[in-house]
C-alpha cells in the first residue's frame, strides 16, 4: 500500500491514484478549485434555474433529499434560487429516529416531499444478497437512491435533478476537469457504488424484473426525450462538509452526540446501516470511513496530517457493532454468519496473516497499530 503524503488515503481506494510526487488526485482536484472562476459557475447555474422554469410545467427541479446537512443545504439553496423543488426520498429500512427528525424539518423548510418505501421483503432480501455476493450492504441504497428520483422527473417531466457533492471530484475519481459534472448511465455505472452493477444484474428466480423496479434507473435517451438533466450543485457552488453543516444547522438540522462512523457527528446518522458499507472498506481496501473525512478536513486547511493520523490512534478498532446486531436482526442471520461473509472479502493484496492467527497489514500508515 502507498499513502498519500499529503492526506492519508492508500491507493487502495477505488479510483484514487498517487502519483510521482507522493500525493493523490483527490488533493490534486481540490487544490484546482483555487483557480475555479465561482462567479462564472454561479452565472451558468442561474441559466440552468431559468432553463428549467422556463421548461417545467410543475415542479422546477427534483432534489433527492435524505433529511441530511448536504440535503438540506441544497434545499436552501434551491429555493433561495427562487425554484420550487419537489423532495423524493428512498426510505432506508434502518431509519434513525434523529434522521427522521432531520426529515421533518427539512420538508418544513417548504416543499413538496415523496417518501418512497420499497417493499421491506423485497429490499430485506436483495440487502442481503448484495452483502453475500459483493460484501455490500448498501448496493440497494445506492441503486434506489439515484433510479428513483431520476425516474420520477423522467415521468413527471421535471426538467431538473439537484444532486449536492460530486464525490467522483471530492475523492479523487474523475480525470478529466470535467468528468462527472452531469449525472448519467456512465456516471451511474463508474461511480454509483454498487460496484458496476445495475437492477438488471440482481434478477434471479427469487427477485423478477418487477419486484426490482424501483432499482431500474432511466435510460440516458429517455432522459434526453423528457428535457431531463441532472447536475451536481457541488459543481456550481463551492462544496464544504463544515459549511453545508453551518448553513443546514442555521436552519433546523441538528447533529448527532457522537459520531455514528468516521468523524462528523453530522454526517451518516440517518440509517442503522450505512455504516457497514464503510466498515467494509476495512476489509476490502484496508481504511475506513475515518480516512475519509480527516482527509477533507486536511485538504480544506482545517486539521494536519499529523494530526489526522493521532485521531486515528486514539479512535482505535472502529468495528461498528451495535449496527451490526441490527442488521443480523433485520437481515434473519447469525453474527457468526455475518462475520464468516465479511471475512471472504478479506483483500489478500492488503492482508497477510501471521502465525498467531492475526491479520495485519504490512505498510500500514501507523506503524504501532494494535492489530487484533
Amino acid at each position: 500500500m502507498r499513502w498519500c503524503r499529503a492526506c492519508i488515503l492508500p491507493d487502495t481506494r477505488p479510483n484514487l491514484v498517487i502519483g510521482a510526487d507522493g500525493v493523490c488526485n483527490a488533493c490534486r482536484n481540490h487544490r484546482t478549485k483555487q483557480a475555479i472562476d465561482w462567479a462564472a459557475r454561479a452565472a451558468a447555474l442561474d441559466d440552468i434555474v431559468t432553463q428549467s422554469k422556463a421548461n417545467a410545467s410543475s415542479y422546477d427541479c427534483v432534489i433527492p433529499v435524505s433529511g441530511g446537512k448536504d440535503s438540506t443545504w441544497q434545499t436552501i439553496k434551491c429555493l433561495e434560487l427562487g425554484l420550487k423543488p419537489l423532495g423524493v426520498t428512498w426510505r432506508p429500512p434502518g431509519r434513525t429516529a434523529i434522521g427522521q427528525r432531520n426529515l421533518d424539518n427539512l420538508m418544513g423548510l417548504g416543499i413538496d416531499h415523496i417518501d418512497y418505501t420499497i417493499n421491506p421483503k423485497v429490499e430485506r432480501k436483495f440487502m442481503l444478497k448484495g452483502y453475500e455476493r459483493l460484501g455490500s450492504t448498501a448496493i440497494t441504497m445506492h441503486l434506489a437512491l439515484f433510479a428513483i428520483p431520476l425516474t420520477i422527473a423522467a415521468r413527471w417531466c421535471i426538467p431538473l435533478v439537484i444532486w449536492g457533492e460530486n464525490s467522483a471530484f471530492e475523492y479523487g475519481n474523475a480525470n478529466d476537469a470535467q468528468t462527472g459534472f452531469a449525472l448519467d448511465g456512465a456516471w451511474l455505472r463508474t461511480y454509483g457504488v454498487a460496484h458496476g452493477t445495475s437492477a438488471a444484474d440482481w434478477v434471479d428466480d427469487e427477485l423478477s424484473a418487477k419486484d426490482l423496479t424501483p432499482y431500474f434507473w432511466p435510460s440516458d435517451e429517455e432522459l434526453s426525450r423528457t428535457g431531463v438533466r441532472a447536475i451536481f450543485l457541488g459543481y456550481y457552488v463551492p462544496w464544504d462538509p463544515q459549511e453545508t453543516y453551518r448553513v443546514a444547522r442555521a436552519h433546523g438540522f441538528r447533529e448527532a452526540e457522537a459520531a455514528r462512523t468516521g468523524y462528523y457527528a453530522y454526517a451518516d446518522i440517518d440509517d442503522d446501516f450505512i455504516s457497514l458499507h464503510h466498515w467494509m472498506k476495512w476489509y476490502k481496501f484496508g481504511f475506513t470511513r475515518l480516512f475519509d473525512n480527516l482527509s477533507l478536513e486536511i485538504r480544506n486547511g482545517r486539521m494536519t496530517r499529523e494530526r489526522a493520523i493521532a485521531i486515528v490512534c486514539e479512535a482505535g478498532d472502529q468495528t461498528p457493532r451495535r449496527d451490526i446486531s441490527s442488521f443480523c436482526a433485520y437481515a434473519g442471520i447469525s453474527e457468526a454468519r455475518f462475520n464468516v461473509i465479511a471475512e471472504r472479502f478479506r483483500n489478500p493484496a492488503v492482508w497477510q496473516r501471521r502465525a498467531d492467527g492475526t491479520w495485519y497489514i504490512p505498510g500500514f500508515l501507523i506503524e504501532d497499530w494494535r492489530w487484533t
